[in-house]
């Protein structure tokens, strides 16, 4: 096992890489040519040593790794608009905020993107399973349904876009960066032959991540009954950094160690894996790994 943690994520024809102190973006041009961009971390999170605080750093983690991945996913997209070819809306943020435009439309991304998951994944599960609670009178048994409801929200949002033949090529990506981190975490060689050995699955990904979310969220709710509609939605926000907390020190735990245990832990977001994460070919994972030597200080 190699001494330096790896992680990663798929962006728009590439993968951005990162270390606790580098963070690396690679991505294939159009044209062929693989641009990479190279940077060291500044994390506020690592300055006031937040991070070294078991279930508070988890919540404040995951919002700093929204945002970074906001910004790659922005970084490799440009590589991929024509002139002429912004929209109204991108045209509208850049008159507003001028130099502030990535800034801003960063922010609106992750505005919406919680609205969505609040709406989708909270308001819909716990409305629906409000129904049950006029057969059901346990209200164990009704955060075990909202909790089911919400874990089938999520299996069919990711089976529908994974039919989109752009997001199939993300999620091939998405397998090209386990490869590449599995290679890069057995010692052996950082080549393409190396990487193409290994599982497209890895425990510590973030829809492990996801699954994690949801099961805790099941268990955690549990505690408090089952009360009004309105109080439900409004507890289940509250407590999304207490689940986030809880759900970042399992995954932790889950990459750190491997044994029975964790593999079955692991093991239903392993087999969701399998729809986030499409085999690669050799283009695809000479960019991922491109991307991890550069965040390892490798050539």
């Amino acid at each position: 096992m190699s001494d330096i943690s790896v992680g990663g994520q798929a962006v728009i024809e590439g993968v951005m890489m990162q270390s606790k102190d580098q963070r690396a973006i690679a991505v294939r041009k159009s044209d062929g040519k693989i641009v990479l961009k190279k940077n060291n971390i500044k994390s506020w999170i690592n300055e006031t040593k937040i991070n070294k605080i078991p279930f508070l750093r988890g919540s404040f983690i995951l919002l700093e790794t929204m945002i970074e991945g906001v910004k790659s996913l922005n970084f490799s997209s440009e590589f991929f608009i024509e002139d002429g070819e912004e929209d109204a809306f991108d045209r509208f943020i850049k008159k507003i905020f001028k130099d502030k435009a990535n800034d801003a439309i960063i922010g609106i991304s992750l505005l919406l993107s919680l609205l969505f998951s609040v709406g989708i994944f909270i308001l819909i599960p716990t409305t629906v399973g409000g129904i049950f609670s006029k057969i059901i009178d346990n209200k164990l048994i009704l955060n075990l349904i909202e909790g089911i409801i919400r874990l089938s929200i999520l299996f069919a949002y990711i089976v529908i876009i994974s039919q989109n033949s752009d997001i199939k090529r993300v999620f091939q990506y998405h397998g090209a960066e386990h490869k590449s981190i599995h290679c890069y975490e057995s010692g052996l060689e950082l080549t393409i032959e190396n990487a193409k050995k290994f599982t497209t699955l890895h425990p510590r990904c973030g829809t492990n991540f996801l699954f994690i979310v949801m099961f805790t969220s099941i268990i955690l709710f549990s505690f408090f009954g089952w009360p009004n509609p309105l109080v439900r939605v409004i507890m289940r926000i509250l407590f999304i950094p207490i689940v986030a907390g809880i759900s970042y020190e399992i995954i932790k735990f889950l990459g750190k160690y491997n044994n029975k245990f964790t593999k079955i832990v692991a093991y239903p977001g392993m087999m969701l894996q399998k729809f986030t994460t499409k085999e690669p070919d050799d283009e695809q994972l000479e960019v991922a790994l491109t991307a991890l030597k550069a965040v390892i200080n490798e050539k």
